[in-house]
């Protein structure tokens, strides 16, 4: 399965649902309750002292399959009293089995900035993230330099932090070029779902004055410090931490 073959897939599943989301909904209401929406601090909570560990709420992925049900509320709440600096919650509601209920749960349940997870393709997404979350994510991978410079912004405007995800130089590039602040590098190949922590160890050099997160293929605390030691200010952790939670409070407490 390519690469290109996953995203157009989740891309235009999203897309389906951005058009649905600008017909049933005026999207200056939607930006007016977007700029209204408290914010918390997702980009600060990554910039404390010490590595931030981002947990997320899923359950299930077009790489690992179905991992296991989960009550999104509970999670936060214990991803929290484990440490966890900020969450993460799939919306994806086809390959992910998310909602934005999901989200909502999450975040009435912590007092920790949340991350909106889903493939954002449309500038009503974004406002929609600006309604509930405090970071919404942007894979490089599905813009063009212009646009994701444009989605940058939009989001920065009504509060939210983007999140911009990597996995290559090129799109290494195009991020700074965005004007993103805070970048995330997925160690997974999304063309054949290898994962190699290396990846983050090329590219964080490229990076640098931005807030890094790694992504994916974090299982153990020495894979944890691996990535801290190569430059990344957090680890966003998935698929292991809903299989052991507790190993967000051994990533939490690294020496």
């Amino acid at each position: 399965m390519s690469r290109a073959t996953v995203l157009d897939e989740l891309a235009a599943a999203a897309l389906r649902r951005a058009e649905e989301l600008r017909q049933n909904t005026d999207l200056d209401t939607l930006y007016q309750e977007a700029m209204l929406f408290e914010k918390r601090d997702f980009a600060g909570a990554l910039a404390a002292p010490g590595l931030s560990v981002i947990s997320e709420i899923k359950r299930a992925s077009p790489s690992a399959g179905f991992i296991r049900e989960a009550d999104p509320g509970e999670w936060g709440a214990r991803y929290e009293q484990l440490g966890a600096r900020c969450l993460s919650v799939l919306t994806e509601p086809e390959r992910f089995k998310g909602s934005l209920e999901d989200l909502d749960a999450a975040r009435e349940s912590t007092t920790l900035p949340v991350l909106r997870k889903d493939f954002t393709v449309e500038e009503a997404q974004v406002l929609e993230a600006g309604t509930r979350a405090d970071a919404v994510l942007l894979i490089g991978a599905l813009f063009d330099a212009r646009m994701l410079a444009r989605y940058v912004s939009l989001s920065v405007e009504v509060g939210l932090t983007p999140l911009v995800e990597v996995h290559d130089e090129e799109e290494a590039e195009l991020a700074l070029e965005s004007g993103a602040q805070v970048i995330g590098v997925n160690n997974r190949d999304l063309r054949d779902f290898t994962v190699d922590l290396g990846t983050f160890e090329q590219l964080a050099p490229l990076l640098a004055g931005a807030t890094l997160v790694a992504e994916s293929g974090v299982k153990t605390p020495e894979d944890a410090r691996r990535l801290r030691d190569a430059g990344a200010d957090a680890v966003l952790v998935g698929e292991a931490a809903m299989r052991d939670p507790e190993l967000v409070a051994k990533l939490s407490s690294l020496p």
